[in-house]
């Protein structure tokens, strides 16, 4: 990467936008100013209609990302600092909260914060060299972008507590299994298989797509009978579009 290069390269294809982290000499390791370009980028997501699909990537071959740049750690001027960034700019609530559809296209290491950022997308595919991990209990801290809490909704509960409390990784054709990720690929497959469902979301109906995302994931957390109430409120939503 160049001196000046972006940290989040952002390319539109039609109405696809790819967002690819950009710090292959670290394995796209996030710090707080890739973190603060990732912000802008999921605002300008929440607030173009006209974009149907995001797909998130790794610059280079080896990483999605290895996660938070462990450098920056204890950098903060003081605690009540870095917490009042965190809050200011929410990243992880915000992409959770986007209606626009999501893919993560997986190459090489997806660990902490890597990890995470593709377990908060729609779709997820992995190139079969992958590995995946929540390894910050090794570092003596807990995942703190949303790990705990989104682990378990896909990988069983015991697997996901091995994953989250031992740190250890799991290969591509394990986390295929868990239910990590949807499809294995290999590596010269992966961005075309991402290319591939992006076009294919983006041909369908957007408002449609949106409703359906959120009555999903929504709908999730709520007792039936209310998210077949929201269900109702989303379909009729949608007739009147």
């Amino acid at each position: 990467m160049t001196a000046g290069s972006p940290f989040i390269l952002a390319e539109r294809e039609g109405d696809i936008v790819w967002l690819t982290l950009n710090r292959p000499e670290r394995l796209n390791a996030m710090h707080m100013a890739m973190r603060d370009e990732l912000w802008t980028q999921l605002c300008l997501l929440r607030d173009d209609p006209t974009v149907r699909v995001a797909v998130f990537t790794g610059a280079g071959d080896r990483a999605l990302s290895a996660g938070a740049d462990i450098t920056e750690f204890g950098s903060a001027l003081s605690y009540i600092e870095a917490r009042r960034a965190r809050q200011e700019r929410d990243v992880w609530g915000l992409i959770a909260s986007l209606s626009v559809p999501l893919i993560a296209a997986i190459q090489g290491f997806a660990y902490g914060a890597g990890l995470e950022l593709s377990l908060y997308c729609d779709l997820r595919v992995a190139s079969v060299e992958s590995s995946l991990a929540i390894p910050e209990v090794r570092l003596g801290y807990i995942p703190s972008a949303g790990g705990t809490q989104l682990i378990g909704r896909y990988a069983p509960l015991g697997d996901a507590l091995r994953m989250a409390t031992s740190g250890e990784p799991v290969d591509a054709a394990e986390a295929y299994r868990l239910g990590l990720v949807h499809a294995v690929v290999p590596h010269a497959e992966l961005l075309p298989t991402a290319r591939r469902w992006a076009t294919l979301l983006a041909s369908m109906p957007p408002a449609a797509v949106r409703a359906t995302k959120r009555a999903v994931a929504d709908g999730l957390d709520l007792p039936l009978a209310e998210g077949l109430a929201l269900e109702r409120r989303l379909a009729a939503t949608v007739r009147s579009t």
